[in-house]
């Protein structure tokens, strides 16, 4: 039935028939997320197990479970439309892989936070029925796939606030492979929060901790009432699982680096955007965002930053060069990516410009 219906609201007639709108204006009429050419969810549960988060489950179309497999670890672009413009943020999953569903748990922002906007919309509007768009899967903060002798045996998962979920995903999934009760198998998860209350999963991660091979420990950075006190360090890090073979971490950029400091073989994520200075001496070069008619003088700030600072409003999502969904086309001119230092020469070739600064003059599609 499903393989019909997708045949028959795919055919060249069906859309000719539809009109100018296409076949997805009319079937989002009857259901919202049968829209063939794009991915979509629907929010079919809004828990708010903690005073700053709540916890989502999206039912995804089949344009996004047809084209996206997402690993544990891994991220989706989730995108909202707020007063009138459409705003996309990177959130991990938390499930474990192969369910259908996904599972997002999303913390709560300062007010007036730009980087929050998406986060605080969700935790204020989100309800049970909600639609929200997805473009795609990514990032390779993700369990390296099983050898001959399966998993690396030792392995050590730190997470900070809502930086949770991938690692999160990483835990469900082990355990439902069975890898703790592996021989030599040694799993543990540290997790840091301001306050006990504020502890995502942490009945979840009581019940881990009766599995042999896992051990959970938490801190709570306003509280001496944790298993660990303080910051990261040596003693959380023999308290955790001394020497591991593999190190999971994703939370704040003060937490990632303490681990850096005191592990090896550290994998890491974070959502924080970085801050970067502009430079004491800008190109001073002409950026001409040929699209609008609008030309300014480069003042070594972002294209995107600049491109806000002229009145345009290019779609934008992480603001830190993971998401893509500020992507535009350089027609001519260079430009260098803050990330990775490559320098961009050649004529239209797509640029993220949310990480990219010009080097000199720059026509951008924009």
């Amino acid at each position: 039935m499903e393989a019909f219906r997708k045949r028959v609201l795919g055919s060249d007639l069906v859309d000719l028939l539809t009109g100018p709108h296409g076949v997805d204006r009319y079937t989002e009429q009857v259901s919202p997320t049968w829209a063939l050419g794009e991915a979509r969810a629907k929010v079919i549960d809004v828990r708010r197990t903690t005073p700053r988060s709540l916890t989502l489950t999206l039912a995804p179309n089949g344009s996004f479970t047809s084209a996206c497999t997402v690993k544990a670890g891994q991220y989706v672009n989730l995108a909202v439309d707020i007063d009138g413009r459409r705003h996309t943020r990177c959130y991990s999953p938390a499930n474990a892989e192969g369910g259908r569903n996904l599972e997002l748990t999303i913390g709560r922002h300062g007010v007036g936070s730009e980087s929050g906007l998406v986060s605080n919309y969700l935790y204020e509007r989100a309800r049970r029925g909600m639609l929200v768009g997805l473009a795609g899967v990514g990032g390779d903060f993700v369990l390296p796939a099983p050898g001959p002798q399966g998993r690396p045996r030792r392995i050590l998962f730190v997470s900070g606030g809502s930086g949770i979920t991938p690692v999160m995903a990483m835990l469900r999934t082990l355990v439902a492979e069975g890898h703790p009760q592996t021989a030599g198998a040694e799993v543990a998860f540290a997790h840091y929060a301001r306050t006990e209350a504020e502890a995502c999963y942490r009945d979840e991660l009581a019940a881990y901790k009766k599995l042999p091979g896992v051990r959970v420990l938490h801190g709570y950075t306003r509280s001496d009432a944790g298993d660990l006190v303080g910051r990261f360090g040596p003693a959380h890090l023999a308290a955790a699982l001394p020497t591991p073979d593999l190190v999971f971490v994703c939370g704040p950029t003060a937490l990632v680096d303490a681990v850096r400091e005191n592990c090896d073989n550290v994998h890491t994520e974070s959502f924080v955007p970085p801050v970067f200075e502009p430079p004491v001496n800008p190109s001073g070069g002409r950026i001409n965002f040929a699209d609008s008619g609008v030309d300014v003088v480069d003042d070594g700030r972002s294209l995107l930053e600049q491109s806000e600072s002229a009145g345009l409003t290019p779609a934008n999502g992480c603001r830190m060069g993971i998401c893509h969904t500020c992507t535009r086309r350089k027609i001519a001119g260079t430009v260098r990516n803050l990330i990775t230092g490559a320098v961009s020469t050649v004529p239209d070739e797509d640029v993220q410009i949310c990480v990219s600064v010009p080097v000199g003059d720059v026509d951008l599609a924009l």
